[in-house]
């Protein structure tokens, strides 16, 4: 039988090896999934959020095992995953608090006695979920999707399987019913297999635009419903009359936390010339204190690459932007000794036509865009294919809203890094995907939204 093998990050070490599962364990999950949906439907709100609060118990209470699985498997630092735990167990509570809102019959007046909208769970959603967040990915769908009544199979990133089984089991921990969220150790070909499933009813996809064209082409020739997070390099616009001691801070923190493996993570630094130098200056100095080493020792500021190929592929895209012109101001060679480790680096003079302007560095390298005044740095934050988010800087915050409107993204913050928020809806346009995740928007996307109209 085929089979896969993850790798520490850190140290090279093989850390376990996955069995793919054959289609007769695969045929018992759709079929399980298939007999647990009606009565998951029927329960009240009220009983599938006391799931969901077991379930925040439950990543509590396993928070250790956790986030050694992820540090092991990925290399997150240890305190980068434990905030991603109790991310994700806030966000189980905040849907067992909040679904009633989101769910609750909208009264439309007609000419009809009563007209309606109400929502309506649709039965399994197959998601294919990243490594880089290896829970709260998951969760951001999976909270809403429970409590609105659906069931959900999980083919995790292989290099994670770990973290799938632990969460699986702090799913079952809690009491969850049979078949309600399963986990799919599969490879890319089944994985299309099970969504031509007539027992899946809808996919959600967080990963590269590689693997979102080739699910959503699947799911349409199925005529299924898609939500697609796909990738990011979202401009951090810095205006004139920034103040650059908050910005600098949160620069390096939105570009270098995860090792810069994160799809809202700013990647083009936007810099209006008249404080581009004293950015700059600024940034390399803080930046210098990102300190690479063992994710699990509390002194480590700046984590692994998660696999020693996506180290190599990052490096030749600085290479390749170096080449036609950027200039190194930090790091930009991979560290040496290490397994997939690269220094927090910083390319200046960043312009068309290079990797670090026109594709997505998902990892520590910050590209420096310099331009004349506001309204070229809308023109150059725009000036991309990818849309999921962006920010904007200035200590006039009706400025920074006004041209925060302009970013062609999915989310712009004003003064604050961008991130997801259980409370908002998440996604992108252009090349970033489509559909949301996330608050009324994303607990919606995988509902029959139904009109009632009675005469």
């Amino acid at each position: 039988m085929a089979s896969y093998q993850t790798i520490n990050p850190f140290n090279g070490e093989a850390v376990r090896t996955v069995e793919l599962m054959a289609a007769a364990a695969v045929e018992q999950r759709l079929a399980a999934a298939e007999s647990a949906f009606p009565a998951w439907a029927a329960l009240s709100l009220e009983a599938r959020g006391d799931y969901l609060r077991k379930i925040a118990t439950g990543l509590r209470d396993r928070r250790d095992d956790i986030q050694r699985t992820m540090t092991t498997e990925m290399g997150k630092l240890r305190h980068e995953a434990l905030v991603e735990i109790e991310k994700s167990a806030a966000a189980c509570e905040y849907y067992a608090d909040h679904a009633a809102d989101y769910l609750a019959p909208q009264m439309v007046p007609t000419q009809a006695q009563r007209s309606y909208v109400t929502y309506q769970p649709i039965g399994c959603v197959l998601a294919v979920m990243p490594w880089n967040f290896p829970f709260w990915q998951v969760i951001r769908f999976l909270a809403p999707g429970l409590m609105a009544g659906n069931v959900a199979l999980l083919k995790h990133a292989s290099n994670v399987p770990g973290c799938a089984d632990l969460l699986r089991d702090v799913v079952n921990g809690a009491g969850v019913p049979k078949g309600v969220f399963d986990v799919l150790h599969i490879d890319n070909e089944q994985a299309a297999e099970v969504l031509r499933d007539r027992r899946v009813k809808a996919v959600t996809l967080t990963g590269s635009e590689r693997a979102g064209r080739s699910i959503a082409a699947n799911a349409g020739d199925q005529l299924k419903k898609c939500v697609m997070e796909l990738g990011g390099s979202d401009a951090f616009v810095v205006l004139d009359d920034a103040d650059l001691d908050l910005t600098v801070a949160a620069a390096v923190k939105s570009r270098f936390d995860n090792a810069g493996q994160t799809c809202i993570a700013a990647k083009r630094f936007v810099l209006v010339d008249a404080i581009a130098d004293a950015f700059v200056q600024r940034f390399v100095e803080a930046t210098k204190a990102r300190r690479y080493g063992d994710p699990q020792d509390e002194t480590s500021t700046l984590a692994p690459m998660a696999r020693a190929d996506l180290r190599d592929e990052l490096h030749r895209q600085v290479q390749e932007s170096v080449a036609k012109g950027a200039k190194v101001l930090l790091g930009c060679e991979p560290l040496a000794g290490s397994n997939a480790g690269y220094p927090a680096s910083i390319l200046d003079n960043v312009v068309p036509g290079m990797p670090a302007y026109e594709q997505e560095l998902f990892g520590p390298v910050a590209a420096i865009l310099r331009v004349k005044d506001e309204a070229e740095a809308v023109r150059v934050a725009n000036d991309t294919s990818f849309g999921l988010g962006g920010s904007v800087w200035s200590k006039d915050s009706a400025r920074g809203e006004r041209v925060a409107a302009q970013l062609e993204c999915g989310a712009a913050f004003v003064n604050a890094v961008v991130k997801s928020d259980a409370r908002l809806p998440f996604g992108g346009t252009k090349r970033s995907g489509f559909g949301r995740e996330l608050a009324e928007h994303g607990i919606h996307e995988f509902m029959n939204i139904k009109t009632i109209y009675v005469a």
